[in-house]
């Protein structure tokens, strides 16, 4: 079972305080899961309300990271797209009633618990408040996608980063 039930405040409590660092220290993480395949591995790493993801092939390595210190450890704010040598990263931001928050909420919870490949770290306060991720080899690479979902009064947002890497 991959779904970690954490009990600690978020740090990362908004969507906009976001922000994208690739190829910096990755924070320790809250929860973790590594896969591998061969000689290759990810990790998938649970932060407050956000996520590092270290990736090893063909004897290269990235990282990233999408948190609220990103900017600070060297990124910039969360981006919809960027690329840069074999590397992709995509990521949208939504605003949701709470019916879409829950339903996604508790679709990612079922992945985690039901799917191999697959972390997910709930936070205190709303059943809603999630980080997840999961990721799968891709073509000599890797590919992973997250979810963080900030709840609010009367909904909540919703990021979704999808990003492949290919060395």
């Amino acid at each position: 079972m991959t779904l970690h039930v954490l009990d600690i405040e978020s740090r990362d409590v908004t969507a906009e305080a976001l922000g994208l660092v690739v190829n910096a220290e990755t924070p320790l993480p809250l929860a973790e899961l590594t896969i591998t395949h061969g000689d290759d591995r990810v990790t998938l790493a649970v932060l407050g309300a956000s996520h590092a993801v270290t990736a090893s092939a063909a004897g290269s390595r990235i990282t990233e990271q999408v948190s609220c210190d990103a900017v600070q450890a060297g990124g910039r704010p969360l981006p919809v797209s960027d690329s840069a040598s074999g590397y992709r990263f995509d990521s949208t931001t939504d605003t949701v009633d709470r019916t879409h928050l829950e339903q996604t909420a508790d679709w990612l919870r079922r992945q985690a618990t039901e799917v191999d490949g697959w972390i997910c770290g709930a936070f205190p306060g709303d059943h809603t408040a999630l980080t997840a991720l999961t990721a799968a080899k891709d073509s000599g690479g890797w590919a992973w996608r997250t979810w963080h979902l900030y709840p609010g009064d009367k909904g909540g947002v919703i990021v979704k980063t999808r990003s492949r890497w290919q060395p």
